[in-house]
């Protein structure tokens, strides 16, 4: 199992730059596509802390379930933000590269030297 890890969605254009990137730079990594293996609330919640950032600051503001829970008008928790996140992870920004005790969102695609 390599050192780093990249949570990927192959059909986002970020998540395919962020595994271009990977692959460019010669580095060895493992792919998890989190719509098929999806993230556990364990398993965010750690990756929330590698990156030093908060549920809310992890969401993609665009994506139409995020309308949908109507952030503006609605105060939710950390937990219930982390919950719909597990539950939609359209809701998630990507992709996550993950390594030891760190982690970045590569946006843009250079957050990823932070690790390498």
């Amino acid at each position: 199992m390599a050192e780093i890890k990249i949570y990927h969605k192959p059909t986002c254009s970020k998540s395919r730059a962020g595994l271009k990137y990977l692959q460019e730079k010669g580095v060895e990594f493992d792919i998890i596509k989190y719509y098929e293996t999806p993230f556990t609330k364990n398993k965010l919640k750690t990756l929330l802390k590698k990156m030093g950032t908060k549920p809310a600051e992890l969401l993609r503001k665009n994506e139409a379930a995020y309308k949908e829970l109507d952030f503006k008008n609605k105060k939710y928790t950390q937990d219930e933000i982390i919950d719909f996140m597990v539950n939609d992870p359209s809701l998630i920004e990507r992709p996550i590269i993950e390594k030891g005790e760190k982690a970045v969102v590569a946006r843009p695609t250079e957050k990823i030297d932070e690790l390498i």
